[in-house]
């Protein structure tokens, strides 16, 4: 929810060439100036950045704070034990020996 406030904010910003900016205009004159505008967004981007940050490492020690090494690759499954194992494979005939 963070990262696609902080995708909506940084689309309503004013940049060089214009973009998505909010302004006004109109008779009715701007609902806010527009460097009041340009402030507000961008406190609110430096907000929105942080919290993405802080929730994203408290999320990634959360993730790697549970002690254990490897890969679910590495430990076995119940249905692994269960299985009977197969037998060793034969070594096919060489065609091409003389008998």
């Amino acid at each position: 929810m963070i990262a696609i406030a902080l995708v909506g904010v940084v689309l309503l910003q004013r940049s060089e060439g214009g973009g998505l900016g909010i302004g006004g205009g109109g008779a009715g004159g701007p609902l806010m100036s527009v460097r009041g505008a340009a402030n507000l967004l961008t406190r609110t981007t430096a907000i929105l950045a942080a919290c993405f940050v802080v929730t994203s490492l408290t999320l990634a020690i959360l993730a790697g704070g549970s002690g254990e090494g490897g890969t679910i690759l590495d430990t076995p499954t119940e249905a692994d034990s269960d299985q009977p194992s197969l037998p060793p494979l034969e070594q096919p005939a060489d065609p091409l020996a003389n008998d």
